[in-house]
């Protein structure tokens, strides 16, 4: 039996490609992205009683992870990129159906020029993210302090210093909030984005990563990951 969904909303985000994006939400509560609901959904009264709620589900689609098979084995991150799980005992966006599953905060509810908005953090979503439900986080049932997590018990390490270059810092002023931007920056490089299976850091290489408006460009000395520039989308 086959079932069809229609996409409620879209959600904007800073991540503009994949390359970079945290692993699970929350892990980077600077992360500020919004939910815009489509017509017909994007009715006030379907949102009344959720500025209640501090967290809520999202249920999307990972519409860059379209593959026409699947594969009953993945290689989480959390264990190197290298060993192999069963796909439903991972959090892959490979999957048989590719949907996903994020809490992340609820900052507000937006309401204005026929636009219905959720105002979001700690996300992990690409920009333009298919979102298909929208649930609120219940604590009493949703959180299990008890719980055990598999291969994943605790929330990944720092693994690197970070640190601005001049030109970085510079460009960090222009940027509305430029601390809270700062912030996330940091959070976001100093786990290490780069994929699981990366060998050992090529000190001259420069890695790139589209955030925003711009191009974070950035290198990897020992311990350190040191920001080179924000440069405009489009310079090389």
């Amino acid at each position: 039996m086959a079932y069809t969904f229609e996409p409620i909303g879209v959600i904007r985000s800073p991540y503009k490609e994949k390359f970079g994006i945290p692993r699970q939400p929350g892990l980077i509560p600077e992360a500020r992205g919004e939910l815009v609901f489509c017509s017909p959904y994007n009715r006030p009264e379907a949102v009344i009683g959720l500025e209640g709620y501090s967290h809520v589900w999202l249920q999307f689609v990972f519409h860059q992870a379209l593959r026409d098979e699947w594969q009953p084995m993945v290689r989480p991150p959390r264990l190197g990129g290298n060993k192999r799980v069963g796909v439903f005992a991972s959090r892959a966006p490979f999957r048989p159906n590719p949907l996903g599953l994020s809490v992340v905060r609820l900052d507000g509810v937006r309401s204005a020029d026929g636009e219905v908005v959720l105002e979001l953090s700690g996300i992990d979503l690409l920009d333009g993210t298919p979102v298909l439900d929208v649930k609120p986080y219940v604590g009493y049932v949703d959180s299990i302090p008890e719980a055990s997590s598999g291969f994943a018990p605790v929330a990944p390490a720092a693994k690197f210093g970070v640190r601005f270059s001049d030109l970085a810092e510079a460009q960090l002023l222009a940027h509305f909030e430029p601390e809270q931007l700062r912030l996330f920056i940091t959070h976001l490089l100093e786990m290490d984005p780069r994929p699981a299976y990366t060998g050992e850091a090529e000190p001259d290489r420069v890695y790139g990563m589209r955030l925003y408006d711009f191009d974070l460009r950035w290198r990897i000395s020992g311990q350190v990951i040191e920001v080179l520039e924000l440069a405009p989308v489009g310079v090389d």
